[in-house]
């Protein structure tokens, strides 16, 4: 391909990374609306329900925190080609392997596939662009990335769902389709262009030697990103049990399309602020997820729950942590120089991960101690409604005054 036009090869390239984040990122969530026939097949409570759900992110938090280092070391293309063999690896194993062990094994696998994704992916995309128009704007680069990042999350359990619900296998065949799409995703990678040349010695080489780091990521942006996703994590988590249990709606394919539609509206509400300001964009999705918990909590409390409700506010609570995920974004990655950028994208998805997982374990503790279901979804949305409220209003009080004293 000596001919090729190599602003072809980086566009191309781009499309590229882009699905095989989208793969990866749907492998993550894509056993939601199976963890039913789990329950059953191994006679598992909400508890280790729930703890499987969440053992994912162990190893992705791991892997995101060494991330910087090792995408230096070997280059973005290369992570990205490990985390998509890492989840045919995976999902191989739970597709085998049919015991608890097998299952936690492959979450555990899963979540390190996640990470090497995830922390490289962005980055990898907005280079892409530069690459292919140094005058071009990251905007829709970033926006693609955050988009992926959140809608793919939604798609893993829409396919899940749909084919435990119409074809033969639920815990096998899902599996083999995610096995079929890495391998496409892996010969795509191939044509990619490296945009970040291998370092020798295993150092991050991503600042000069002897300087300094030009920030560490604000706590509200990450508390801020953390309580909204975890509404999305209770969702991930337990929502076909609140469908099965308190909305009588027991339907894998309901399930699944429940996720699909939370994660769905977080890339609409991007797309549909991609125009805003970072700030601007916070806020909206703020004031979004408040709404959203509000319908939520009525929705199951209600003395016939309504899964009207039910979907309308997890939609709505989808769009605004995409939003918030959006607006947190933005506003650390203009304050950030371009080599630490890694860090600060890294710093945010361990943030979002941790929202993702380890607030419905405490979910899954309180329904296994005997707490009901609307119960244990009122004192879940009042946590992460204040969480999301305080975070956001600090953050952007502070990037105010930042302004502030640069005016100055």
């Amino acid at each position: 391909m000596t001919g090729a036009d190599p602003q072809r090869v980086r566009r191309s390239g781009f499309w590229a990374v882009a699905f095989a984040f989208l793969v990866v990122m749907a492998f993550a969530t894509l056993p939601s609306p199976l963890y039913g026939l789990y329950r059953i097949r191994d006679d598992l409570s909400a508890l280790t329900i729930t703890f499987v759900y969440a053992i994912w992110a162990g190893g992705t938090i791991a892997t995101l925190l060494a991330n910087r280092f090792v995408a230096a070391r070997f280059g973005r293309r290369a992570v990205m080609v490990a985390a998509v063999l890492t989840m045919m690896v995976a999902a191989v194993l739970l597709a085998t392997w049919k015991d608890l062990p097998g299952l936690l094994i492959g979450r555990l696998l899963t979540g390190v596939s996640v990470g090497l994704a995830a922390g490289t992916a962005i980055v990898y995309l907005i280079e892409l662009r530069l690459r292919a128009d140094p005058t071009a704007s990251v905007i829709r680069a970033r926006t693609i990335g955050t988009s992926v990042n959140v809608g793919a999350l939604g798609i893993g359990p829409l396919i899940a769902g749909s084919l435990a619900e119409w074809a033969k296998w639920p815990l096998t065949l899902p599996y083999l389709v995610v096995v079929a799409l890495g391998a496409v995703a892996l010969v795509g990678l191939a044509a990619a262009p490296e945009t970040a040349a291998p370092r020798q010695g295993g150092r991050s080489g991503s600042r000069p030697t002897g300087s300094r780091p030009t920030g560490r990521l604000p706590v509200p942006a990450a508390a801020a990103t953390l309580a909204a996703f975890a509404a999305n994590g209770l969702f991930a988590g337990l929502s076909g049990l609140f469908l099965a249990t308190t909305l009588h709606h027991p339907s894998h394919a309901l399930a699944g399309t429940t996720l699909f539609l939370v994660f769905s509206a977080g890339v609409a509400s991007q797309l549909a602020t991609s125009r805003l300001p970072a700030s601007q964009v916070l806020g909206l999705g703020t004031i979004s997820m408040l709404v959203g918990l509000v319908l939520l909590v009525v929705a199951v409390r209600l003395s016939s729950p309504n899964l009207a409700l039910f979907l309308v506010g997890g939609a709505l609570i989808g769009a605004g942590a995409g939003a918030v995920l959006k607006g947190t974004t933005g506003i650390v990655l203009e304050a950030s120089a371009p080599e630490e950028r890694v860090a600060m994208t890294s710093a945010l998805l361990v943030a979002l991960f941790v929202g993702l997982s380890v607030p419905v374990i405490g979910a899954g503790i309180a329904l296994d101690e005997g707490a009901s279901a609307p119960d244990t979804v009122f004192g879940f949305a009042i946590v992460v409604a204040l969480g999301v409220s305080v975070s956001g209003w600090a953050l952007l009080t502070s990037r105010e005054g930042d302004a502030a004293t640069a005016v100055s």
